[in-house]
């Protein structure tokens, strides 16, 4: 396009991939899906420490050892990589937590299998959860978050399923909310900040390691069960000691 033709793009328009001058060749996998997912796990890993505005073309490119015009074969825009990097790390925490909902009343062997299902996802994209709370903490000043639609399905299944067990669990209707970021925290938060947990107990020298998802998964599944499980019926205690 002429130079005269050119117009100022707005901070909201989605940017294309542009090509750097210095455009390297670079040689690419065969596998078209292997070469899809080595973007997005180079562009998760990089807008989880920088921020979708914080992370260039030309970063992508060195990170992924792809030219800018590879990129471009795979995704027109930053914006659409961003998409795609959410789409594939949230769409199925959503589905996981709708079935989760769908399933009736809350049972241990229900616990265990969604905690080990969420594990195994957060594990196999570790940076998802740091991404996951950068994008929230950016997007809160935004007029219309770009994670938005994704937080809205997580809190509307989410708050759903808890609803249904607090009243058994023996927690009032007006704490549901706050039980709801409680629970959150709990899922995330290992994995959101595992490099600092390794910081503070230098004896776990792998947050990710078998052994060390096997203790995640036990407390989380100790945690939900006695915060949202039906409290035990005391009327045989009661009865016990009225005689």
């Amino acid at each position: 396009m002429p130079a005269k033709a050119s117009r100022k793009r707005s901070a909201a328009e989605p940017r294309a991939l542009e090509q750097p001058a210095d455009a390297r060749s670079a040689r690419e996998p065969t596998d078209a899906r292997s070469t899809r997912e080595l973007i997005l796990d180079a562009a998760e890993r990089l807008f989880a420490a920088h921020g979708v505005d914080g992370v260039a073309v030309r970063d992508l490119a060195r990170e992924t050892g792809l030219t800018a015009s590879s990129l471009y074969n795979h995704f027109p825009s930053k914006q659409a990589l961003y998409d795609a990097v959410l789409e594939r790390g949230l769409a199925p925490i959503v589905a996981m937590t709708a079935e989760a909902w769908q399933a009736g009343p809350i049972r241990p062997e229900r616990v265990r299998e969604h905690i080990a299902r969420l594990t195994e996802h957060l594990a196999d994209h570790r940076h998802l959860a740091p991404l996951l709370q950068r994008v929230m903490l950016e997007d809160a000043a935004l007029p219309e978050p770009r994670i938005g639609r994704w937080i809205r399905s997580l809190s509307d299944k989410g708050i759903r399923l808890i609803r249904d067990a607090a009243g058994p669990a023996g927690w009032q209707p007006e704490d549901v909310p706050h039980l709801t970021f409680a629970l959150f925290g709990l899922l995330y938060s290992y994995f959101t900040n595992a490099q600092a947990v390794h910081a503070v107990a230098p004896w776990t020298k792998d947050p990710f390691s078998a052994r060390e998802l096997a203790l995640q998964r036990r407390f989380l599944e100790q945690a939900f069960l006695r915060l949202l499980g039906p409290r035990p019926r005391r009327a045989a205690n009661a009865k016990g000691k009225s005689r």
